[in-house]
């Protein structure tokens, strides 16, 4: 089962040019979509006014190989960690969405262009890949969604209530899910169960990638960017128009606090927050 392209065997009712069209349209609905989620959000206005804005104020310039090791900085630490997640736990869900994901897409998009019928025999590698990135995505994003949303986790929130902002997540543990299900339902040799899941599977998919500009799908662009744009700010001086970080060990800015009791507080006081497990509710 894991051994076997099941789009390979698809193609006896499917005809490959039509899954090859299909999966180019999807990418062309990703880029539509983005495009004009910038565009009516004005969020590469806003990207971009910023970076002028804190390029104006800086009280050093932040020469061209700087900004390369600043760029280096961030796809290692931001990107391909996640380090920016406190919580150990999201980071580890988002880590095994964000690898599943990238895994179960590349794997897709190479047996359905290069291998698209059984007459071009599959490396049995990557029917194994896609597996185990959809597994990855579904034990990533299961995990987050029953136990680690904020929602459910903090504020008491049923995990099965929805709201607009569930629209990437739900679409995609569904996509996933189905995709699976499917693959499976087709190795037994039940045509009735396998129509109905591939029939689920295009439908999820098709939200997936065609709600663009009404979910969070296009963060995976913007996120970077934003992480970059923040790690310049600190290294020119500007810090995104944030004060630079009270030295508490200095007596002069110590004794300048307008509360008394809070003159001998512990420098990290305001970190309670990370450490406490929330519970609002």
């Amino acid at each position: 089962m894991i051994n076997t392209n099941p789009f390979a065997e698809l193609s006896a009712s499917i005809d490959p040019t039509i899954m090859q069209t299909y999966i180019i349209v999807m990418v062309i609905l990703v880029a539509g979509g983005t495009l004009f989620d910038m565009l009516h959000k004005k969020s590469a206005q806003y990207f971009f006014t910023k970076m002028q804005k804190n390029k104006d104020q800086a009280k050093r310039e932040v020469g061209g190989g700087e900004k390369v090791s600043l760029a280096i900085q961030t796809a290692l630490v931001e990107g391909a960690t996640s380090a920016e997640f406190c919580n150990p736990m999201r980071r580890i869900a988002h880590l095994l969405g964000m690898y599943g994901f990238v895994l179960y897409v590349a794997a897709t998009a190479i047996m359905v262009f290069g291998y698209p019928t059984p007459a071009t025999p599959t490396p049995e590698i990557l029917p194994t890949l896609w597996w185990i990135g959809g597994l990855m995505v579904c034990v990533g994003g299961y995990w987050f969604w029953f136990f680690i949303r904020v929602d459910v986790s903090a504020e008491g929130h049923s995990p099965f209530r929805l709201v607009r902002a569930d629209l990437f997540i739900v679409s995609l543990l569904l996509s996933t899910t189905f995709g699976l299900i499917w693959a499976y339902t087709q190795s037994t040799g039940n045509a009735t169960w396998t129509n109905i899941f591939l029939g689920l599977y295009l439908l999820s998919t098709t939200v997936l990638f065609g709600s663009v500009p009404w979910s969070k799908f296009s963060h995976m662009f913007f996120k970077p960017a934003a992480a970059l744009e923040k790690r310049i700010s600190v290294a020119n001086g500007t810090r995104a128009n944030l004060p630079e970080p009270a030295d508490r060990t200095n007596p002069a800015v110590r004794d300048s606090h307008s509360m008394e009791l809070l003159k001998d507080a512990p420098s990290d006081m305001g970190l309670g927050i990370k450490r406490e497990q929330p519970s609002h509710y």
